[in-house]
């Protein structure tokens, strides 16, 4: 072994001798280790041993209990009433909210929605779930759904104006202030309006206590002070009915405001309006309160109501009367309509009282300023009496010439007297009903026609040429094919407008049934694929556009589809059962050989053809159900004149009539929803086009562009082709009817 081994081989020994001292002390600390363990769980058998043997240990802590969700009452019921659906999802939202584990998914959520659907709004929601509607996939979309068919609660700019109408009338102070925070909630006004508004609408006798009182600067507080104002002269009403001394009302705590109204002396129930005459200050109201003054003329030892002043004043020689009816009146002079005010460019809709018993028109004050209805003074106040000769007020200004439109179609010129009048805004009365002498059915408060003056005046312009905001943002109308003459009138060419629900008239689609009948239930005709879906997407685009809904009604007529020239197909309703026991509207359709005559000399020619024609015109009120009709994805009616029935010709015919009355048989022919203009020449015909034009579209009349022909030399019409040099047969349609195959 040489030197360099032997040095390797001790380097060897001496790692090696290394390693194995690590080790052993490795070992040792194992062992010491071992030995604490051994004498823990030793100590901790003993404290087992001794927790055990005694009698006081404390028992052991349960593990907390998972959090549980709360048990609640599924929401209530759903039927569909417009005013109510918002709160119904809110409140299923809420329940899906509190309750995540019990509806997981997003279809569970929509399943258990339409099992809290009934009526009608269970028939559509049946029908969107059965058709497996894209609007089922979630809870969101469902609701949007439902929002868009059934919700019509007021939001925004609608919020606004119900919000600016809205008066405390004869309800009390909390039920008016409920309607109007909800109102409120969707205005988007300020606090500051909120609070000048709620306080003007209240009832003048409430207003005359808050008054005298220090007003709050908060809305909150304000609602706060008039429902305990309310409350308090509410019971010290009822005390008074009851016989109970006044002096027994001061202890009754209701506030500090309500006791400073307690202190006073009883008051008449009804205090004169004070019109024609400066209103008091709070202050001298407060101080002849105080000391039992009259408030008419200041002096002691009576009542207003008492006032020898006020009476000398009321009933003086020569004075101007007029008589107002109560509200005690019966109901079978009285009927209340929906109408619109025009003025100053704008248009409000109001409701209207047809009052035989009332002998002028009258308007509410705070309705004419708040519509921005300049008053205009009376040489000399009138005084209003009930009909038994009590006086009411003085009426001391008139509104200016207004637009008043009635049943959609009837306008006029009028001046109101104006009064506090907040439960009927709007009242005309006999003399109202002398001049018109419209034909009313006092039983289903509807108006059947108009007289002949009516006719001839006020039937002409009944629609407002202001076009609502939304108008602006409707398609493009392509006018390449209209004389630039009538570009300004692109509006009456709208599809989107003569799409949606038209207004009731007096033109509404009867249905009188024969006596002793119903309508018949018809069944489901087999459709392919193709009628499949072209029956979702119209029922689905009806809905939209609010010219169907849901029914529950016992009728149900059969839905098909017929296909046109063009290959489209379109929708028919087999209202053959209906038709049978229908009672017959006789009104005329004219004679295409009684235009002959008038087209005589005539050398230019447009024809119009009105767009939707039935759809322009409302089944009458309370007739919806018997146009209902049955489909694969539910039962639905019509609110316009459908297809197929009876006698939507003739209710047509009578509407376009007396739209175009003036012009019918001078320049215009009109068959149903064809109408012919026809002129000597071209300046004549412009103006004669321009007329009609702008009367459909001020009656919500419109035209179908693409079938309509402007200022030709001869035009097709109802079979016959017209020109200049005469009237001659259409072949194209002599060919149809030769070649018409042999019936089998």
């Amino acid at each position: 072994m040489d030197s360099a081994e032997e040095t390797e081989l001790r380097r060897a020994l001496l790692q090696q001798g290394s390693l194995l001292g690590r080790q052993q002390e490795e070992i040792a600390a194992s062992r010491r280790a071992y030995s604490e363990i051994s004498l823990q769980l030793n100590q901790l058998a003993e404290r087992l041993d001794q927790l055990q043997a005694s009698p006081s240990a404390a028992p052991s802590v349960p593990p907390a209990p998972r959090h549980a969700e709360p048990r609640l009452n599924p929401p209530a019921p759903y039927s569909g009433e417009p005013n109510s659906c918002r709160s119904f999802l809110s409140q299923c939202s809420l329940t899906f909210t509190l309750q995540p584990s019990c509806f997981p998914t997003e279809q569970s959520r929509v399943a258990f929605v339409i099992t809290l659907l009934v009526g009608q709004a269970r028939e559509w929601g049946t029908a969107m779930w059965d058709s497996k509607h894209d609007c089922c996939v979630s809870f969101e979309a469902f609701s949007k759904e439902l929002r868009k068919v059934f919700d019509r609660s007021a939001r925004g700019i609608e919020a606004a104006r119900a919000l600016s109408l809205l008066l405390q009338g004869e309800q009390s102070v909390s039920g008016y202030s409920i309607q109007f925070r909800t109102l409120a909630t969707s205005c988007g006004w300020n606090e500051k309006a909120l609070w000048d508004h709620f306080l003007h609408g209240l009832a003048e006798h409430v207003k005359d206590e808050i008054y005298s009182l220090e007003l709050p600067s908060g809305l909150d507080e304000l609602i706060d002070l008039a429902i305990r104002v309310d409350d308090r002269i509410t019971l010290r009403s009822r005390h008074r009915r009851e016989g109970i001394p006044h002096e027994h009302l001061t202890g009754v705590a209701c506030g500090a405001a309500c006791d400073t109204i307690s202190q006073r002396r009883i008051l008449p129930e009804e205090e004169p309006m004070q019109i024609g005459r400066a209103r008091l200050t709070i202050g001298e109201r407060r101080r002849r309160l105080e000391n039992q003054l009259c408030l008419y003329c200041g002096e002691a030892g009576h009542v207003v109501a008492a006032c020898p002043v006020a009476g000398r004043r009321f009933s003086r020689k020569g004075e101007r009367r007029v008589s107002v009816t109560t509200t005690r009146l019966p109901p079978g002079g009285r009927s209340e309509f929906q109408a619109s005010v025009q003025f100053g460019g704008a248009v409000f809709q109001v409701s209207a009282l047809i009052d035989s018993g009332a002998e002028g028109d009258f308007m509410d004050s705070r309705l004419a300023t708040s519509l921005g209805i300049s008053a205009v003074a009376l040489a000399e106040p009138i005084s209003a009496r009930t009909l038994c000769g009590t006086h009411l007020t003085n009426i001391t200004h008139t509104t200016p010439f207004v637009t008043l439109t009635l049943s959609g179609n009837h306008a006029e010129e009028i001046k109101f007297h104006l009064i506090h009048s907040p439960t009927a805004p709007v009242v005309l009365g006999h003399t109202w009903l002398v001049k018109h002498n419209p034909h009313i059915d006092w039983a289903r408060g509807s108006i059947l026609a108009w007289s002949p003056f009516c006719l001839a005046q006020c039937l002409g312009a009944a629609f407002s040429p202001v076009l609502p905001h939304s108008v602006l943002q409707e398609e493009l109308v392509n006018l390449a094919d209209v004389p630039e003459a009538y570009h300004d009138l692109r509006a009456v060419f709208s599809k989107s407008r003569a799409s949606s629900l038209p207004p009731h008239r007096p033109y509404d689609c009867a249905i009188d049934l024969l006596p002793g009948t119903s309508p018949p239930k018809g069944h489901l005709y087999s459709l392919s694929g193709p009628e499949r879906e072209a029956m979702e997407r119209y029922i689905h685009d009806s809905l939209v556009a609010g010219i169907i809904r849901p029914s529950s009604s016992p009728a149900g007529a059969g839905f098909f589809f017929v296909e046109k020239k063009d290959g489209s197909l379109r929708p028919c309703i087999d209202y053959r059962g209906l038709n049978d026991i229908t009672v017959k509207n006789r009104y005329p359709l004219p004679l295409m050989s009684s235009a002959f005559e008038l087209l005589q000399g005539a050398t230019i020619f447009t024809k119009l053809d009105l767009r939707s024609a039935y759809h322009l015109v409302r089944i009458r009120e309370g007739d919806e159900w018997k146009t209902a009709f049955n489909t694969h994805t539910g039962h639905f009616e019509y609110l316009v004149m459908p297809f197929g029935l009876s006698n939507s010709p003739a209710v047509f015919q009578a509407l376009v009539n007396d739209v175009l009355r003036d012009m019918v048989d001078r320049f215009v022919f009109v068959y149903i929803d064809d109408i012919l203009i026809f002129s000597q020449n071209e300046r004549d015909h412009v103006q004669h086009v321009r007329r009609v034009l702008q009367r459909l579209l001020e009656n919500r009349l419109f035209v179908k562009l693409e079938k309509c022909e402007f200022h030709a030399q001869s035009v097709p019409f109802l079979g016959f082709i017209l020109s200049s040099e005469g009237i001659r047969m259409d072949l194209a349609k002599v060919k149809a009817v030769a070649d018409w195959p042999t019936p089998r």
